[in-house]
């Protein structure tokens, strides 16, 4: 019996996310999407989730704001969480600038109504050298537009609601493997800059130099090999 990883998409995230990771790893494993609970609140997606998941321990996987997700759900049933990896996530909360920025979006679309995403908009969130890629910016732009409304406004604004979880983190004692773009630009560097100078033995952080935030649609290969590292920790 292939073991699971349990993978969490981020903000305007579906499984579509995982196209290109999934086929590098179908053989070795059974992966199992779990979409985020519609909630703003994490106390209730802790809920939602502790009825969803296994009680027995499982290896979890969480992109940006599904990262987020699986650290609290972590932090919360210790016991449940074999193992973590983070892909471009921290367990820290935006700091106020970006608060400010993300509550004046939520504002404009409460007063305006959703605005899809662009052609162009979906281009810029891409890598130089994936630009070109139609096919990445068509999953990115699909993705954004069939969530929609709900999705957009309740996911946001659960992000003006996180906390710093770095010491409850750092308290954990499972594996917990981080993977990100040096030179991203949506990701908490300060609280990574942080956790690797506490020198954790439970801890192992990865890096590529780039400004991707979507690596597991812009760098497949690389977070794979990663993955795999992180399944062959032992708790």
């Amino acid at each position: 019996m292939k073991e699971k990883i349990y993978m969490f998409p981020g903000f305007m995230c579906d499984k579509r996310l995982w196209s290109k990771i999934i086929p590098l790893l179908e053989n070795d494993y059974e992966i199992v999407h779990i979409p985020l609970p519609l909630s703003s609140c994490f106390e209730e997606i802790n809920q939602i989730l502790d009825e969803k998941l296994p009680k027995e321990p499982i290896n979890v996987l969480g992109f940006s704001l599904g990262g987020y997700v699986c650290s609290y759900f972590a932090i919360k049933h210790p016991e449940r969480v074999k193992k973590i990896f983070m892909v471009s996530s921290t367990a820290g909360k935006p700091n106020e600038k970006e608060d400010k920025r993300r509550a004046e979006k939520i504002q404009k679309m409460l007063d305006f109504g959703f605005e899809e995403l662009s052609y162009e908009k979906s281009k810029s969130l891409l890598e130089e050298q994936n630009q070109n890629d139609e096919e990445m910016i068509k999953v990115l732009q699909d993705m954004f537009n069939d969530l929609g409304y709900d999705h957009f406004i309740t996911h946001l604004q659960s992000t003006l609601h996180r906390k710093h979880l770095i010491n409850e983190m750092s308290d954990l004692k499972i594996p917990i493997h981080f993977f990100y773009s040096t030179e991203d630009r949506l990701l908490n560097h300060p609280f990574m800059k942080e956790i690797s100078e506490r020198k954790l033995n439970h801890v192992t952080i990865n890096s590529r130099v780039g400004t991707s935030h979507n690596v597991p649609l812009e760098d497949p290969i690389n977070l794979v090999k990663h993955i795999k590292e992180w399944m062959d920790t032992n708790p």
